[in-house]
């Protein structure tokens, strides 16, 4: 029996874009589930860009007043792809409103704001989910299950890493994601955060960690309100300070007594958008890298030594997810097919009224690194990571 969930989406920059498209995928990519998003209502601040999206993509209506969504009927779950100052106030209207809601990752500016915000939504009692897209590649899945089933054995080295260098232009603008307060922590927020929930994805919570930052690029062109993404580029106009940091390195020890490392740069220069890891264990290893993410790297020798070396794995419809985007092996899928995977596991969770995962407990759970991490810059030491 088919199932229709009422949906209003805040912020209508790249990832809400993105967003409201997957939507729309849900029923022909999930069509088994019965699942039907409604798209009933848009909000962004800037006109052009909400009532844009209602013509291109079906919304019964916008508004520039998000907090509409919140109170309208019609409205069974808020997707917030607003900018990371805003998450706070919108996730604790819904949440009193009663709306489950999906929040693009880092949830909050920093880890209080995220601690703040599944306390809001636990004491509501209402189902949350966090964009951390990158887990829902069907490799990674599958790599989860290899790990899951013991076949590497024991983890003992972890390497994770972001690189995407969207902002390595110095004249790349100053948008919000520069700016500590509208953004929070920087790379620390924006990309290791994926790095982190990764991480406990593959390998499991984190222990401790020492870590360290820096600020590569001081100042940037001033970027134009409602124009733009953080890709854009201004060579002309005044310029203003970064206030948050452009790199994150971190060694980290992992409860399971595995040792790694993370990292992650949004100036570096060569990768375009390697989110990748690798993996170690006793039995074998494996690896994958966002940049050839319908690939997998797998080593797991024979017994006889017959058979000692890394094979590469292409995806096809026997991983998690894969057939339901493309019937044949080597027919790759791409970055909005994972945001529709993730998106339908999120629905799926309001539909059947059960929590799925990652939510916001997951969130808390990165945050808990970060602030560790954070803690180390004073320190210089080693900092144990608090488990919520």
């Amino acid at each position: 029996m088919g199932r229709t969930i009422g949906i209003g989406v805040i912020g209508l920059g790249w990832m809400g874009t993105a967003h409201s498209r997957c939507y729309r995928q849900i029923p022909h990519r999930f069509e088994d589930s019965g699942i039907q998003p409604r798209l009933v209502v848009c909000a962004d601040e800037v006109e052009v860009r909400a009532r844009r999206a209602e013509s291109l993509y079906g919304f019964e209506r916008y508004t520039t007043d998000w907090g509409k969504v919140i109170t309208d009927a019609d409205v069974e779950v808020v997707n917030i792809a607003a900018p990371n100052f805003m998450h706070l106030e919108i996730v604790r209207a819904a949440a009193d409103a009663g709306k489950h809601v999906f929040c693009e990752k880092p949830v909050g500016r920093n880890p209080q704001e995220t601690s703040d915000i599944e306390d809001a939504a636990r004491q509501a009692g209402v189902l949350s989910f966090v964009g951390y897209n990158y887990r829902w590649a069907p490799l990674v899945q599958y790599a989860h299950q290899l790990i899951q089933q013991g076949r590497l054995g024991e983890l003992t080295h972890y390497r994770g890493r972001f690189f995407p260098g969207y902002a390595k232009n110095p004249y790349g603008v100053l948008s919000w994601r520069f700016q500590r307060e509208f953004a929070g922590l920087g790379t620390l927020g924006d990309l290791m955060s994926h790095v982190v929930d990764m991480a406990h994805l593959i390998a499991g919570p984190i222990k401790r960690v020492v870590g360290s930052r820096e600020t590569f690029i001081p100042q940037r062109p001033l970027a134009t309100p409602g124009e733009g993404t953080h890709f854009s580029v201004r060579k002309d106009g005044p310029m203003g300070d970064v206030s948050n940091e452009d790199y994150v390195g971190v060694l980290a020890q992992f409860a399971n007594g595995a040792h790694g490392s993370l990292e992650a740069c949004r100036i570096i220069s060569g990768p375009k958008c390697q989110m990748a890891f690798e993996v170690n264990g006793t039995l074998g290893a494996l690896s994958w890298d966002f940049e050839r993410m319908n690939e997998l790297d797998l080593y797991l020798p024979d017994e006889d030594g017959s058979h000692d070396g890394y094979t590469r794995i292409v995806g096809g419809p026997e991983h998690p997810f894969h057939a339901r985007f493309n019937p044949g092996p080597g027919i790759g899928l791409g970055y909005e097919d994972l945001k529709v995977i993730e998106l339908h596991q999120f629905l799926k969770s309001v539909a059947d009224g059960v929590q799925g995962a990652p939510g916001f407990t997951e969130a808390l759970a990165v945050a808990n690194v970060q602030a560790a991490i954070e803690q180390s810059w004073d320190t210089r030491c080693w900092e144990s990571v608090f488990q919520s």
